[in-house]
């Protein structure tokens, strides 16, 4: 059965919130007018997961929401009330961590793990884990690396965090131990193939030993105490294993998996193998099989490999007579539009959210509003160029390993091709940055040599772009080739590399998507503070002026009733940077721009006192000024995290890879001194209650 969702309120699950909390207040919602539960993941997350996306076990429930019978009494009052139950699903990535057995297993195993084509990691020679706050050797020196032994086998641990040892390094340790002649039976054990094809052997072998025989038990106890306290012993032992622990810091340079954008402990999913997608929505389908999910919400489409092709398969799994209702978190850039291939009901709703809050911008006066931050702040860049700039910055600092491994793979391209085998990586490393920095949407979706009309005109804009702005600093031949490759168009003397043409292109457009959401939404969107109502996930901080909100609203609005009549249509989602009523409230200042500017000049000059060391520069106090607006009023504390968070992800004068804690510390005084200035709040109450 095909069931549209009316109107949906979304429950974020967790310990605090479980299967029986929703349960209790199921009948309250129906009197609300809601129609359907939407749900955050609730298959099994990591132990206390505020949020639910960091998955271990993809074929269970979250044990920490309540059991398979609370869950179904949960479905049966959903039933009783007629609400139906919007899943949010995860397929892109799971957590790296020691409660995913697929992902220990890869770490136990390496190359013999049934669970390596599981994740998109290139474990050559071993998979990078930078997970170290310090250098490796300090780490190590300082002993707080510790090797341990328990039912499940040898482990190191550090901090939290515990791994597997690879099997064929137990005889590292079991050579040592003397004793008993259980330890020469465990040695020759472990030093033969079947040990290493067969861990769980070994390791109940060593298990049952290590209870029965007191002599071999207190040997072993005593060889890890020799270890720990041995550290020439202990790095040899880490360097037998299928991993190498590193410092975090670098991460973007030296990481070997895909990450969630940049989040080291998400590691991403192959879910583009049929294996793997049995594998990881086996237990969604089940539900949806059992009725007991009506609807779906695929999280981070663009971050799968292919998009389309997964959608379709999932669809063609769940099959019926008609399509599942399915929505996908897709952020459509200004005029874009959902490509009509997704077999999809529509997105989550960033696009409708930009359009209505673009009805509360008064043109003329964000026309005056413009004027006034160029003056105040003294910045004449337009956001197009901010933009442009935090994406190259993004792609440096974050991503600088990935988008080397593409260059590699570019190269490896040209060699095939007469015209460009002369190029040097780095050349084409440097046009590649250009062309990912000039997208102006997440991805394109190219599958095939069949490029669609709409993704050429992206690529040959952000081509035009690239070249523009790196004017005579590259070689323009270098666009030339990437605009082949980009199109999946080789010379006829090299038709038989498009297969490596298109496998490049794919993994290129997985990658887009990271640079623009870290570089725009999470990096320049703190960086350009004209009127932040515009801010917004699928907004337009550099909205021209002259734009019509309504005439938008209007045409968006026959558009989607047109092609996508049962897409979701939200005002504030999980997130969203400000919410609905944050948003309509700052949005007033483009009907006061002439008040607005006149109260924050006037706040500037009062509040000269209560900067130190010129923190904060204008910028920043016209965000911290828009924003006490929008949440008047609010605690210090609430203040100071804001104030930490925005400026960490601006990455101008503090970073969370490089904390200025001289930084920060004076930006949280200043909002300190905002709050307890008595004639500071008198002057913007003022404003803030009209």
């Amino acid at each position: 059965m095909y069931r549209v969702p009316l109107a949906t309120y979304r429950l974020q699950f967790n310990s605090g919130f479980t299967f029986d909390s929703a349960r209790r207040i199921a009948s309250y919602l129906a009197e609300l007018g809601i129609s359907d539960v939407y749900a955050s993941p609730i298959l099994k997350a990591r132990k206390g997961s505020p949020h639910g996306y960091d998955v271990v076990d993809a074929a269970a429930l979250n044990p920490e929401l309540g059991s398979e019978d609370d869950f179904n009494a949960l479905h049966e009052e959903l039933q009783r009330n007629e609400l139906g139950l919007l899943l949010d699903v995860v397929p892109n990535h799971m957590a790296a961590s020691a409660e995913n057995a697929w992902w220990m297993s890869v770490l136990e195993n390496g190359p013999r793990s049934r669970f390596m084509h599981y994740f998109d990691v290139d474990a050559h020679p071993k998979v990078l884990l930078p997970i170290l706050g310090r250098p490796y050797g300090e780490v190590l020196e300082a002993q707080e690396i510790k090797l341990g032994f328990d039912r499940d086998g040898f482990f190191f641990t550090y901090y939290e965090n515990r791994l597997p040892l690879a099997p064929e390094s137990y005889r590292l340790i079991l050579r040592e131990i003397a004793g008993s002649s259980a330890s020469l039976e465990l040695h020759e054990i472990a030093q033969s193939e079947e040990a290493a094809a067969n861990s769980k052997f070994l390791k109940e072998t060593i298990g049952r030993i290590y209870e029965q025989d007191p002599g071999f038990r207190a040997a072993l106890e005593a060889e890890v105490v020799k270890i720990n306290a041995d550290v020439d012993r202990l790095d040899a032992l880490l360097d037998a294993q299928w991993y190498r622990l590193a410092y975090w810091r670098i991460a973007s340079e030296k990481i070997n998996y895909r990450r969630f954008f940049d989040v080291t402990d998400l590691v991403g999913v192959r879910v583009e193998n049929p294996e793997v997608f049995e594998a990881r929505n086996r237990r969604t389908l089940e539900l949806i099989a059992e009725g007991k999910v009506t609807g779906l919400r695929i999280d981070h489409i663009d971050g799968l490999y292919d998009p389309i092709a997964h959608m379709k398969k999932l669809q063609s799994r769940i099959g019926g007579d008609e399509p599942f209702y399915i929505v996908v978190e897709k952020i459509l850039t200004d005029d874009e539009q959902l490509p009509r291939e997704f077999p999809v009901s529509g997105t989550t709703g960033y696009d409708f959210l930009s359009t209505l809050n673009n009805l509360f911008i008064d043109g003329a006066g964000l026309a005056k509003l413009d004027a006034f931050y160029r003056s105040f702040t003294g910045i004449t860049k337009s956001f197009a160029d901010i933009e442009y700039e935090r994406k190259k910055q993004v792609i440096h600092e974050l991503f600088s390993g990935e988008m080397r491994r593409l260059g590699k793979h570019l190269s490896g391209l040209a060699m095939a091709d007469r015209n460009a085998r002369d190029f040097a990586p780095a050349e084409l490393v440097l046009a590649l940055t250009e062309v990912t920095a000039c997208m102006e949407v997440y991805r394109t979706y190219i599958r095939d040599e069949e490029v669609s009309e709409a993704d050429r005109a992206i690529i040959e804009r952000a081509l035009s772009c690239a070249r523009e702005r790196s004017g005579a600093a590259l070689d323009p031949r270098l666009f030339t080739f990437l605009e082949r490759v980009l199109f999946v168009d080789p010379p006829p003397y090299a038709a038989a590399e498009r297969d490596h043409w298109l496998a490049f292109v794919m993994r290129w457009q997985q990658f887009t998507g990271r640079v623009m959401a870290k570089g725009v939404e999470d990096t320049a969107f703190y960086n350009y503070n004209r009127l932040l109502t515009l801010n917004e996930v699928g907004g337009d901080p550099g909205r021209e002026p002259q734009r019509d909100g309504l005439e938008e609203f209007h045409q968006r609005n026959e558009r989607v009733a047109r092609d996508w009549p049962d897409t979701l249509n939200a005002t504030s989602t999980h997130d969203t940077k400000r919410s609905q009523d944050v948003r309509a409230r700052i949005a007033v200042l483009s009907e006061l721009p002439e008040q607005w500017e006149a109260a924050v000049r006037r706040w500037s000059k009062m509040n000269v006192p209560l900067r130190k060391d010129a923190v904060p520069d204008p910028n920043v106090e016209l965000m911290i000024y828009q924003n006490l607006l929008g949440v008047w009023p609010i605690e210090s504390e609430r203040l100071r995290q804001f104030l930490e968070k925005a400026s960490r992800e601006a990455k101008t004068n503090t970073s969370w890879i490089a904390p200025d804690n001289d930084y920060e510390q004076a930006l949280r005084g200043f909002g300190d001194a905002l709050l307890t200035s008595d004639e500071f709040r008198r002057s913007f109450t003022r404003l803030q209650k009209r």
